[in-house]
């Protein structure tokens, strides 16, 4: 009930806060439909209006989904994206995500947190160094329905259980498995993604945890953002695509070490010293 009171009150967010918020929700919008990462600017932003953090998680997952579904629709009328193909794996993220997020608290999650800056890094190298087919209007290769299952369910799972830089992951584990260029890749990973942000936002609805004015104000900017950075990314190909996805790796990776390296080992010397 606490929960569902908070989640309209509001009146709370000054107008001036309210516009700053949409403002980077419309710059996250654009990123995260070239590059995934867009939770790097809206969620820390969030956090800064003072909500408390389960509202921050489930308004940001009401963001999110809306520039997802905008990006993912954007690449599919391109013809960048053909959902017969990827039956398995719009159906795996959603059951990843749900089973993810109900074992979230039972799950020893410290060794995965320090290991995320080494995955997500790995992945930029790959993306910088690694082979990737050039951008093409013709038709792909055919698809491995069955490394679909293992691919989605995993990558859900990670979603409902952490999240951070699961577009990323999408991306770079799409071109290693499939015969797809950097730019459907990335049309994959946005549809993959709005179906494990759909699936979590209708466990924060539940649970009473999104601040809707606040979340619907931001949404429509981050549509508005995600159509125009689909937009780019089509126009652009690979030779947009791939330095904006870097840049999102290396931040990504810089916060990621910050938070579970560098701000963990801060805090324990912290509580050391306090017990002195």
């Amino acid at each position: 009930m606490d929960h569902l009171m908070l989640a309209f009150a509001d009146s709370s967010i000054a107008p001036l806060t309210l516009a700053l918020l949409i403002g980077v929700a419309f710059l996250a919008g654009f990123i995260d439909a070239i590059a995934g990462g867009g939770g790097l600017l809206t969620i820390p932003a969030l956090l800064t209006a003072g909500l408390p953090p389960h509202l921050v998680l489930g308004t940001n997952k009401l963001c999110a989904t809306f520039g997802s579904a905008t990006a993912s629709f954007t690449f599919y009328r391109r013809g960048l994206f053909v959902p017969r193909l990827w039956r398995r794996a719009l159906l795996g993220p959603a059951l990843g995500a749900l089973s993810g997020a109900l074992l979230a608290h039972w799950l020893p999650s410290a060794w995965l947190n320090q290991m995320l800056p080494v995955v997500v890094f790995a992945c930029g190298l790959y993306l910088l160094f690694g082979h990737i087919p050039a951008s093409s209007s013709e038709a792909t290769g055919p698809i491995g329905r069955f490394r679909q299952w293992p691919q989605s369910l995993a990558l859900g799972f990670y979603d409902g259980v952490a999240g951070p830089g699961t577009g990323s992951f999408w991306t770079v584990s799409t071109l290693l498995l499939y015969p797809l260029d950097l730019l459907r890749a990335s049309g994959v990973a946005r549809s993959m993604n709005f179906v494990s942000n759909a699936m979590a936002l209708a466990v924060f609805i539940a649970a009473g945890q999104v601040f809707w004015v606040l979340g619907l104000s931001m949404g429509l900017a981050l549509m508005l953002g995600a159509y125009l950075g689909a937009r780019s990314a089509i126009r652009g190909g690979a030779r947009f695509i791939r330095p904006v996805f870097l840049l999102v790796v290396l931040a990504l990776t810089a916060r990621l070490v910050w938070q579970h390296w560098i701000g963990e080992a801060l805090l324990s010397g912290n509580i050391q010293i306090d017990q002195l």
